[in-house]
C-alpha cells in the first residue's frame, strides 16, 4: 500500500505549487496538471456525459488556469478554485450543445460512469448505464452540485463557492437531485 499524504498537506502542496506558478514556474504546473488532471476530466466527464468532450475541457481548464495564475488568492484553496473553472467550461460546452437540438443527448459518446470494465456482468452494464442516464436528466445545477458532493466528496461550502450559490442552496440541489434520482432508479434499490 503507498503511503499518501494526509489531505491537508496535499492542499498545502496544490497552495505552494500555486504560487510557482504565479511566478512563472513550468515545472510546478506541469506537477499540479499531473495530480489533477483525471480528477479535472472526471468531474467534467460526468456533467457534459461525454469523453471527447470531457477530454477536450479538462485541457482548456489547464489553459485557462495557467492565463488566469494572477488571478488565484495564495491564502484560498485551489481544489474549489479550479473545480470552478472545470465546471463553468462544463456549463458553457452544455449551452452550446443545447443551441444545437439536431445534437439528441442519446446520440453523445457517453463514458461510462461507473468506469466499467468488459469483464463485468450484463446487470452491472445495466445499472450503470440507468444511472448515467439519470444523472443526464437532471438540470445541470443539480447534477453539478451532486457530482461534485457524491464523486468529488466536496463539502457544501467548497461546491458552493465552485459554483457561485450559496450552502444552502447547495444543499437544496442535492436533496432535489438525490429525490429525483430515487424515483427513476426506484428499480435499482
Amino acid at each position: 500500500m503507498l503511503d499518501r499524504p494526509a489531505p491537508a498537506t496535499e492542499a498545502a502542496e496544490d497552495r505552494e505549487r500555486m504560487r510557482c506558478v504565479q511566478a512563472g514556474d513550468e515545472a510546478a504546473f506541469a506537477a499540479l496538471m499531473h495530480r489533477w488532471e483525471r480528477p479535472v476530466k472526471s468531474v467534467i466527464g460526468r456533467i457534459v456525459l461525454n469523453a471527447r468532450d470531457a477530454e477536450d475541457l479538462a485541457q482548456e481548464t489547464f489553459v485557462r488556469l495557467w492565463q488566469q495564475r494572477e488571478k488565484y488568492r495564495p491564502e484560498a484553496e485551489f481544489r474549489p478554485w479550479l473545480f470552478a473553472i472545470a465546471v463553468n467550461l462544463a456549463r458553457n460546452r452544455l449551452r452550446w450543445w443545447r443551441s444545437r437540438p439536431e445534437v439528441a443527448l442519446e446520440d453523445w459518446d457517453q463514458p461510462d460512469a461507473a468506469g466499467r470494465t468488459g469483464g463485468e456482468s450484463a446487470e452491472q452494464a445495466e445499472r450503470a448505464r440507468a444511472v448515467r442516464d439519470a444523472l443526464a436528466r437532471l438540470p445541470a445545477d443539480q447534477r453539478e452540485a451532486l457530482v461534485l458532493f457524491e464523486y468529488e466528496e466536496m463539502s457544501q461550502a467548497e461546491i458552493a463557492a465552485v459554483v457561485g450559490a450559496t450552502p444552502k442552496a447547495v444543499e437544496n440541489r442535492i436533496a432535489r437531485a438525490r429525490e429525483r434520482l430515487r424515483g427513476q432508479l426506484a428499480r435499482w434499490l
